[in-house]
């Protein structure tokens, strides 16, 4: 009897860690897809944005459009989605506690020769006694970065920065550098569903 008991305790603790592995397997999947849907669609609004009225027009995508986006993929989820940064262009977008470690340790890696494209991190934490699942992938410069973003602004840019942007330390990047990160917040307890066309 003993040993049967052990069994079966041994058998619910197997498929408890199972579940718990299969449920983070999950959200990681599901922060995923909604980071690379928030990726493109600003990826594409600041492209349409640069053609139609050049820089100082896609300004108005990152501080206006930015939010709409992410509101809209978090829009009736248990999930929230945001862009933040070390070097912040608006203050709204700063990180709190866990992010600064996370993009901290994102530079840290990259000065070890990590390729910033590929890096991510995830893990649990508890907030107010319930589990939440947290994740973030580095945001690489890339060449149209540099128009708003590189060493290089013209005049009109920097005055219009200074105006919407009078704390702006998003300036002075190189193709290559991490510029910042996107950051999911999900709450383990409520689930998930997929974001619209995935």
């Amino acid at each position: 009897m003993h040993k049967v008991s052990s069994l079966a305790s041994l058998l619910m603790m197997s498929l408890m860690v199972t579940g718990v592995f299969a449920d983070e397997h999950d959200f990681l999947s599901e922060s995923r897809k909604v980071v690379k849907q928030f990726g493109g669609e600003l990826k594409q609004e600041l492209l349409a944005a640069l053609n139609e009225g050049g820089p100082v027009t896609a300004i108005s995508v990152c501080s206006q459009k930015a939010p709409v986006i992410a509101e809209e993929l978090a829009a009736g989820k248990s999930w929230t989605i945001a862009r933040t940064s070390l070097s912040v262009r608006s203050p709204r977008n700063a990180p709190d506690m866990w992010q600064q470690k996370t993009l901290e340790s994102f530079a840290e890696r990259k000065a070890n020769g990590e390729d910033p494209g590929k890096m991510e991190h995830y893990e649990v934490v508890t907030v107010e006694g319930k589990d939440v699942f947290r994740y973030m992938k580095a945001i690489p410069v890339v060449e149209p970065c540099l128009t708003c973003h590189g060493q290089q602004l013209t005049h009109d840019l920097k005055s219009r920065l200074n105006e919407l942007y009078p704390e702006d330390q998003a300036i002075g990047f190189s193709v290559g550098d991490i510029i910042g990160a996107f950051s999911v917040s999900m709450s383990m307890s409520s689930g998930f569903d997929s974001p619209q066309g995935q």
